[in-house]
């Protein structure tokens, strides 16, 4: 057996990790790299493996961090299944066409630049139409539903607890040569207990080779009442200075959970019930009506508020309004009330979030609300740094508005709770990787697991491969 880890390793962005077995080739994730926007195309255009040579894939979520790649990897040969959840294919079927849609306007933009410049024109990473051909690929399975994907490979989703049909995977791998059996758990995006909307991880037992992220590997969240209290405040202060709280969200969990949240405290009286909250971008639109075609998977607090508060949806109040057309999203600059605007992408780096920042950074009454980590390089991270001059679509403003951060959203699990989650396992791992994490995290988390009792704990360089002998891993484990 053979792990090659070719992305989302000493960094969260770009998670692609390549298991060969028996013969076979599995890709595990087919993420895209964020960064800077040069060395992001670069990256992301040349796949660092033989596309055609992939046999299967399976993908634990919907984020473009892990799925974002996939019309490319179609197009660069790959033929084969793409195995995940039902939500998760119901939501990259609206996440990848946004993606192409950005992609084909942002090179359409540069490549006028280009054309004044006598430079040759860009070709997007990939089309619409490449887009449409790779939802062909995909097959849903529900959780903990077995799924033989190879000859001598099972696949077992399990849920993560992540966002809606995010997925913990577990691979049972029989070695034709030896007839040995072997456990792979990949923890994908490892979520948070008693998190709203979305049920906890699942707790498992059993594993000889662990992939396990830890993007929250050296800290921990705030609690749950400081998570509502701060919301509270920073919206409340806004409202009394007219301002606006613009939030950069990434479409998929973190919206839904801001409105959630925001819908809570305004039936309780913490908020003002007449301040409306937009949402402001039509990926985050169609990703909340996919979740409430399936409240399956919707943990019991949400049953629970809906019964007790009389309301009918998680996601929709009086005061709250979804802008999908342009002409909507334009006339909330216009807004001369206090508001709260939710739009996307979540770093700030594309999509409507970035008008709202141009229109409201220099305005001393507004907030920037920043709910989620933010990667080096993207403009999310240069609000988070407070520098006082950013470009905006090339143009420089000041930073005028306020800037709050509340990390304690994060759909992550932090350093305890990935340790909870791992210390399930009846017996430790012969082998531990740490993936998706930058680097401090990720090797403060290998010293603390290793400190209890975990074996081989690892942290990939990108590119490395690790050959692992089926006779040599302690299994059944």
């Amino acid at each position: 057996m053979e792990l090659q880890f070719h992305g989302g390793v000493q960094t969260v962005t770009g998670s692609q990790y390549l298991l060969k077995v028996n013969g076979h080739s599995i890709l595990l994730e087919c993420g895209l790299y964020q960064g800077s926007r040069q060395q992001s195309y670069a990256r992301n255009k040349n796949l660092p493996f033989d596309a055609a040579a992939v046999d299967v894939m399976v993908l634990s979520h919907a984020h473009i961090d892990h799925s974002g790649n996939i019309p490319n990897l179609v197009k660069s040969g790959f033929r084969g299944d793409i195995v995940t959840t039902f939500a998760t294919r119901d939501l990259c079927a609206i996440m990848l066409r946004d993606s192409a849609r950005i992609q084909e306007y942002d090179i359409a933009y540069l490549n006028k630049r280009r054309a004044r410049d006598g430079e040759q024109p860009l070709t997007p990473i990939y089309t619409m139409a490449d887009t449409v051909s790779s939802l062909q690929h995909f097959v849903a399975i529900g959780y903990e539903r077995p799924y033989r994907i190879l000859p001598g490979v099972t696949l077992t989703f399990y849920d993560a607890g992540h966002i809606l049909g995010s997925a913990i995977v577990v691979l049972d791998i029989e070695d034709e040569q030896t007839g040995l059996t072997r456990r792979l758990v990949f923890s994908g995006d490892l979520g948070r207990s008693n998190r709203p909307i979305i049920r906890n991880p699942t707790p498992i037992t059993k594993a000889d080779i662990l992939l396990i992220e830890g993007t929250y590997g050296n800290r921990l969240h705030a609690t749950e009442e400081n998570i509502d209290a701060a919301l509270t405040e920073i919206v409340n202060q806004t409202y009394r200075r007219a301002g606006k709280v613009i939030v950069p969200a990434f479409a998929i969990g973190r919206t839904q959970e801001l409105v959630y949240r925001l819908h809570q405290l305004m039936v309780t009286g913490a908020i003002p019930a007449d301040l409306h909250v937009y949402v402001d971008s039509p990926l985050a639109i169609e990703a909340t009506a996919i979740y409430r075609l399936h409240p399956d998977a919707y943990d019991q607090e949400v049953a629970r508020f809906l019964l007790e508060s009389g309301q009918r949806d998680p996601f929709g109040f009086e005061s709250m309004r979804y802008t999908r057309a342009v002409s909507e999203s334009k006339a909330l600059n216009n807004l001369r009330e206090p508001a709260v605007i939710i739009s996307a992408s979540g770093m700030a780096e594309a999509g409507r979030i970035l008008h709202h920042l141009k229109n409201g950074i220099e305005d001393a009454r507004n907030t920037i609300l920043i709910v989620g980590w933010q990667a080096p390089n993207t403009l999310g991270r240069r609000l988070v740094e407070r520098q006082k001059r950013v470009n905006i679509f090339g143009q420089p403003y000041t930073l005028r508005a306020r800037v709050e951060t509340i990390n304690g959203l994060s759909a992550h699990a932090d350093q305890q709770e990935l340790l909870n989650w791992a210390d399930h396992f009846q017996k430790r791992p012969s082998h531990t990787f740490i993936v998706h994490a930058e680097d401090g995290p990720a090797q403060a988390l290998a010293q603390t697991m290793l400190q209890r009792g975990f074996h081989q704990v690892n942290v990939p360089a990108p590119g490395q491969s690790f050959a692992l002998d089926f006779t040599q891993i302690a299994g059944p484990g």
